[in-house]
């Protein structure tokens, strides 16, 4: 006699309609919905970390100077709060309408630099980055970071449909001249500031921006080595402190450069190597009682090493990995071209100042003075690195699936 089926057996291995589920066991970080949720969870939880790490990290020094231990982490907090509602709007905006409006964007964060050079611009070591409005100090730079990875991907997507259509048959590549200016002046604009880490990131986005849309290699690798002469030529020989540091990580430190200019490097790498396995317990650093510079904000990360050890420093690592093949999954999937690239610049902005901040600590590159995304101290760094994870959510909403969860369709 033939087996009935049990109307009431769960059938784990079929998915919608009877088909058989395709993301099943590992495959499940191959799902979009997944990867959706996973970015989300991994957004929060960096976020939720940075600002448990920052009073760690600050409490000390904040005591030292007199002023009450909590007030670093209250601003940060409410920084955490304008961030989270910005990416709330920002994910909400529909892709046509980042399309429409990423000229504009990109148009006034180049002005917002072009300020840090008028009287309301303000330094910080060696960098004039930023600029004081009313008492309250921002970053430009980081602005200018978002509004790269919106504009290029549409600039260059122009440019290749003009290309195809042949509008100028005399002078074929003349179509990607916009894109072409628009990032040299960004770049040149944050070369203004000799902020060479900035640069750096800025240089990476457009590279990979010009990259994944087909632009020509043998040109794309000129206009890199272009960009890295110009961050070396006058941001590092112009500034001898740069090149002694640069100097410095590749090389031996003497007895005067370890209290002077390998000063941070090396209580960095005192702080992770005190940390052992599990860590000497958060709250618990010896390095963050005036000894490492920075700790709360560029160096944040050797704190994490030392408080919560080997396993605490590879987790951070392991969420920020989480977080970038999330977006680079959704992008390889989607069938909205400007959405798959806009998320691999956001990817290689986010992740990648994530890993150069981690080298630095860890002393394979020199000190440039990147914070760790979500997790250092900065209100304008936290800020739009939230506004980025809108932005991202609003491009990975351009999956199906993900749509259908998200909507509640």
């Amino acid at each position: 006699m033939a087996k009935t089926a049990d109307p009431n057996k769960d059938d784990r291995s079929k998915g919608k309609g009877g088909a058989r589920d395709p993301y099943r066991g590992w495959r499940a970080i191959l799902n979009p919905v997944w990867c959706y949720n996973g970015f989300v969870t991994s957004v929060m939880a960096t976020t939720v970390f940075g600002l448990m790490m920052v009073f760690s990290s600050s409490s000390v020094d904040l005591v030292a100077q007199g002023s009450s231990p909590w007030s670093q982490v209250i601003r940060q907090a409410i920084y955490c709060l304008v961030g989270l509602a910005c990416a709330f709007v920002a994910q909400r905006i529909k892709v046509e309408s980042y399309q429409r409006w990423s000229m504009v964007f990109l148009v006034f964060s180049q002005f917002t630099q072009l300020l840090t050079r008028t009287p309301l611009g303000r330094s910080a070591n060696g960098n004039q980055g930023w600029i004081s409005i009313g008492g309250i100090s921002m970053q430009p730079a980081e602005m200018l970071k978002l509004a790269l990875c919106i504009w290029l991907p549409q600039a260059l997507i122009v440019a290749q449909h003009e290309i195809r259509d042949g509008k100028d048959p005399a002078h074929p590549w003349t179509p990607y001249l916009k894109p072409i200016i628009g990032f040299v002046l960004s770049f040149g604009l944050i070369m203004l500031g000799k902020d060479l880490g900035t640069a750096m990131i800025i240089v990476i986005i457009g590279f990979v921006a010009f990259l994944v849309s087909g632009f020509p290699l043998k040109w794309l690798l000129s206009l890199a080595t272009l960009g890295l002469a110009g961050i070396v030529g006058f941001s590092v020989m112009g500034n001898g402190n740069r090149t002694q540091r640069i100097l410095a990580a590749y090389g031996e430190c003497s007895a005067d450069d370890i209290q002077g200019i390998c000063y941070q490097s090396i209580h960095g790498l005192y702080a992770m190597a005190s940390g052992g396995l599990t860590g000497v317990g958060l709250g618990n650093s010896r390095e963050k009682w005036n000894y490492l510079p920075e700790a709360h904000n560029d160096f944040i990360f050797a704190v994490i090493g030392e408080e919560l050890g080997f396993f605490g420093a590879v987790l951070v690592i392991v969420v920020f990995i989480a977080m970038g093949w999330c977006m680079l999954r959704i992008a390889l999937t989607t069938e909205n071209r400007y959405a798959g690239m806009v998320l691999v610049c956001l990817d290689v902005w986010l992740v990648g100042q994530a890993l150069i901040n981690i080298c630095v600590v860890l002393g394979l590159l020199p000190v440039i003075g990147l914070p760790l995304p979500f997790v250092s101290a900065g209100g304008t760094a936290l800020i739009m690195c939230l506004v980025s994870a809108g932005v991202a959510l609003s491009m990975i909403r351009t999956q199906p699936d993900v749509n259908a969860i998200a909507t509640g369709e």
